[in-house]
């Protein structure tokens, strides 16, 4: 066959820091017999349904040979009433079961698709936080998004649908074997062309199909981080590099696109010919055979009819396997991250104290590039330490670091002589929390989106939290106060009250040592700073990591690390380093005038 090159983007190749894992083909079997398995009793009504509608369907190409059978014998009792009668029987029993068939397939692919949409939202959620933040949002998007979409169609149809086709082949063979033995071999006649057409066209779909859809989550992935960082592109004047980037990654998907078009384009003529190649094989060969007096016309009549309805579920078995390898590749980038080991950690690694260490600490996104190098750090129980420094210079990081969402390099980082990467996630959330500029509401009321932090608490504790992060105004304001919905279709909440509900989480949930991220980035400086006095009566005696690049947070606390370059420069009191002169004192001097 004349081939028409793939296109050369290289769907491997990263187009972030990293990439959530796509499934081996091992994990995709595994877990498509564990869906096969927990619906098999639906499965086999399904299929028991389906064949008595392909019995019911061969009754009427029976009738139709044996009545040309008596015809061409010049038999004289035709038995044109029992006939039709059992003709329309045999019709309302068919129509009646495809009726089945439809409804149990449906509801069978509707159920499959509602336990992996399930089974991927609990997987991804007990993922460990740095897996899905070096992933980034294109990737996860595109896979709980266009990955889904185009799973619906196959979970709904081309599983059911593949189910029926082969028990409709299996049965229409076993009918023309039966009703007229010297004509089955004519059907393999065809086999061949179908055989070297599928291999040629399955040998090369399945890598483009997974090729189309790593182009398409690249594309994502550009727009994504191009409008999350829609103000930092402008500043920088980055439209010109952002905007060839995300042209070149269409380009390239969309080459994707044309090639696998392709190949259905040569597939479908293929599948097309052997349906003639069937039919004229099974005339061709039973008229030979009428005509030589091995069989009677209507034997050839019948089997005529029956090559004919093997068109259909060949069709069937076709369209849906290659629907099929579009949805395998969405299939295999859902349960890819089941390939992912949860972070368990050790479960007998418990902290002894609430004492903070970090000893010669590296750590870097990419293989090879460290953004922190050589950090030592060590931050008593209750103190209030700043980290400040220029952006880019890894306060984030080391935030993170801190809060047990990464694990170094190299070195180590210990909470009361426990190393925190080696405990488990659950463990590590009791004693220590992050909260930063990303500030998530839920649909649902506004009491269940507080429990979230602790499932037990109370309406007046819930009351208490809001209090302390002043959020008490706007809140007891609301006409049904807690049972308030909030989220998307419900009372629409501001950055700045968003903001408030994850800080009064923070209250609820009680840790002892938290990592506040800009925590207070989207309230104005003044609201901040009245913000900030409140939560420091909640925070008393906890240990807080604060990280900020308003000066007036390093002001307040005990002690303050300047980053810079992936390292600590300085490391004291707001007084010591402004009477140093150091970084400090200049970034001081330039945010207080």
């Amino acid at each position: 066959m004349i081939g028409v090159a793939p296109p050369s983007y290289d769907p491997a190749a990263p187009t972030t820091a990293s990439t959530l894992p796509v499934g081996a083909p091992a994990t995709v079997r595994a877990y498509a017999g564990e869906l096969l398995r927990r619906h098999r009793l639906a499965f086999l009504l399904l299929v028991t349904v389906n064949t008595v509608a392909v019995i019911a369907s061969m009754v009427g190409p029976y009738l139709l040979g044996g009545l040309v059978e008596r015809v061409s014998d010049d038999s004289r009792e035709l038995h044109l009433g029992f006939t039709a009668t059992l003709f329309v029987l045999a019709l309302v029993v068919q129509a009646a079961f495809v009726r089945e068939v439809r409804l149990r397939g449906a509801v069978l692919g509707e159920r499959m698709l509602a336990d992996l949409r399930e089974d991927f939202l609990v997987r991804s959620v007990g993922l460990p936080p740095g897996v899905l933040e070096r992933a980034g949002t294109g990737d996860l998007l595109s896979r709980i998004t266009t990955d889904i979409d185009r799973l619906a169609n196959a979970m709904r149809e081309a599983v059911p649908q593949l189910a029926i086709g082969a028990v409709w082949v299996v049965l229409l063979l076993g009918g023309l074997v039966i009703t007229a033995p010297p004509l089955a071999p004519a059907v393999i006649i065809a086999v061949p062309l179908l055989v070297i057409g599928c291999r040629w066209y399955f040998r090369r779909a399945p890598a483009a199909y997974r090729s189309e859809a790593a182009g398409y989550a690249a594309v994502a992935a550009a727009l994504a981080e191009t409008v999350d960082a829609g103000r930092t592109v402008e500043s920088h004047r980055l439209d010109d590099r952002r905007i060839e980037l995300s042209e070149r990654r269409v380009k390239e998907w969309t080459a994707w696109e044309r090639y696998t078009l392709w190949l259905r384009s040569v597939l479908f003529p293929v599948i097309n010919a052997t349906h003639v190649t069937v039919l004229a094989s099974v005339l061709l060969v039973g008229g030979v055979f009428v005509l030589q007096g091995w069989i009677g016309v209507g034997q050839l009549t019948t089997a005529a009819l029956i090559a004919q309805m093997l068109v259909d579920p060949v069709g069937i078995i076709l369209r849906w396997y290659d629907e099929l390898q579009v949805a395998q590749v969405s299939l295999a980038r859902l349960v890819g991250v089941r390939d992912i080991e949860p972070d368990a950690g050790d479960p007998s690694l418990a902290p002894e104290g609430r004492h903070v260490h970090a000893d010669r600490v590296h750590f870097g996104y990419l293989e090879g590039v460290d953004v922190l190098r050589k950090v030592s750090l060590e931050v008593a129980p209750g103190t209030r330490l700043a980290l400040v420094g220029p952006s880019g210079a890894g306060k984030s990081t080391l935030g993170r670091l801190l809060a047990g969402i990464y694990g170094p390099r190299d070195g180590r980082i210990t909470l009361g002589g426990a190393e925190l990467s080696r405990m488990s996630a659950e463990r590590v959330r009791s004693h220590v929390a992050l909260v930063n500029q990303e500030h998530h509401v839920f649909v649902g009321s506004l009491r269940d989106n507080l429990r979230l932090a602790r499932a037990g608490a109370t309406d007046a504790e819930l009351w208490a939290a809001l209090g302390a992060v002043d959020a008490d105004d706007w809140s007891r304001s609301l006409d049904e106060g807690l049972d308030t919905e909030v989220g998307s279709g419900g009372f629409a909440l501001t950055p700045a009250q968003a903001q408030q509900i994850a800080l009064a989480r923070l209250v609820l949930a009680d840790p002892h040592t938290l990592v506040l991220d800009e925590a207070t980035s989207l309230l104005d400086p003044r609201a901040a700073r009245h913000l900030e006095r409140s939560l420091a009566r909640v925070l008393d005696g906890r240990t807080v990591v604060a990280i900020a690049h308003r000066l007036h947070t390093a002001h307040d606390a005990d002690v303050i690390a300047v980053v810079e370059n992936g390292r600590i420069s300085e490391l004291g009191s707001h007084d010591d380093l402004v009477a140093a002169g150091g970084a400090y004192a200049a970034l001081w001097r330039s945010w207080h005038g």
